[in-house]
Formats: C-alpha cells, sequence, structure tokens
C-alpha cells in the first residue's frame, strides 16, 4: 500500500468518525440536553463530512503517483 492510499484510507476513517460524532449530536438534540448548540455543531460536523467525502472521492479517481 503507498502512501497515497494510507492518506486515503485515513480520510475514508475520518469521515466515518466524523459520521458517529453527527449521530450523537443529533441524539443530543432529541434529548434536549442542549437543542441549539447541538444543531449547530451537526451543521459544523456535516459540512465537515462533506469535504472529507469529496476529498476522498477525488483522490480514489486521481491515477495512482506511483507509477
Amino acid at each position: 500500500m503507498s502512501d497515497f492510499d494510507d492518506i486515503v484510507t485515513l480520510i475514508a476513517s475520518a469521515e466515518s468518525r466524523l459520521s458517529d460524532a453527527i449521530f450523537e449530536a443529533v441524539r443530543s438534540q432529541l434529548r434536549g440536553d442542549d437543542p441549539d448548540a447541538a444543531r449547530e455543531l451537526e451543521k459544523r460536523l456535516a459540512k465537515a463530512r462533506r469535504s472529507l467525502q469529496k476529498a476522498e472521492h477525488l483522490l480514489r479517481g486521481a491515477p495512482d503517483l506511483d507509477d
């Protein structure tokens, strides 16, 4: 596995962890702990997650840099 593949794997892992954090923010909203703060956190995490997804897709579609 190349360093490039390692980077893509790390990005995918970070995206997965962000998905878990988004789920927790939504659960917090539903429990009513602090709905406004949870909603804002959910928005920021979702935006970061979309950015990571885009990066992963771009990198997976990129030509192999080891050639």
